[in-house]
Parts: structure tokens; sequence; C-alpha cells
């Protein structure tokens, strides 16, 4: 009697060998369809910053309350109105990172009206 042979089944690796190729090829041609950056620019270092807001600025919160120095304020009416004469009409707000962006255009929006600029 013969013992019948076991033929080792070979693993489809041509076909894996052919989808990393396919994957390849498809992240070549989707990182050149987008703008390279103008080679001049230099982008912002911000490694050496503190991460804490400058004492002189407008804090927005993210629930929307406003601060100034460390203590709150109602409206940017009454920020306006308590600013001393001296600080001039450049106002920074330093928005919190979850603060609603109509939030912040409706704050700049009432600065502006009261006649101060933003910087």
């Amino acid at each position: 009697m013969r013992r019948h042979r076991q033929s080792a089944r070979r693993e489809p690796t041509i076909a894996l060998i052919n989808v990393v190729f396919l994957m390849l090829v498809f992240f070549m041609v989707a990182s050149t369809l987008a703008q390279p950056l103008d080679p001049d620019l230099k982008l912002v270092r911000t490694s050496e910053l503190d991460g804490r807001a400058p004492p002189d600025t407008l804090v927005l919160h993210a629930d929307g309350q406003l601060a100034y120095r460390g203590e709150p304020v109602a409206s940017a009416q009454d920020f306006y109105a308590a600013l001393p004469d001296d600080e001039g009409e450049v106002v920074r707000i330093v928005p919190d990172e979850a603060a609603p962006a109509a939030t912040l255009v409706n704050l700049a929006r009432a600065l502006r009206q009261e006649g101060l600029r933003g910087c």
C-alpha cells in the first residue's frame, strides 16, 4: 500500500502583494493631490509658550462667561465701560478651546460696536 502524500497548500501571497501595492499607489497619488505649502513659509513654533493667558486679555470661557484680569465680566458693554482710558482701543481676546465660534464672533462684533478692535 502506498501512502498518500499530502501536498502542502501554498498561501495566496500574490493577492496580498497586489493589495499592498494598490494601497501604496493610492497613498502616493493622494499625497500629491494636496497643494504644497509655499517653500518660503516658516510656521509658528509654539513649543516655548507658557500656555497661560497674558494678564491684560479678555478671556472667553467654554460656557460663554467672560473674565478680565481674573474678575468676571457680564457683557462686552460692561467690559468697555470698566476699561481704563489708558488701555487704548485694542483688546486681546483669548477664547477657550471649547468655546463656540458663534459666541466668539458675537463678542467681537459687540466689542467693535463699542469702538474697540481685536488684536
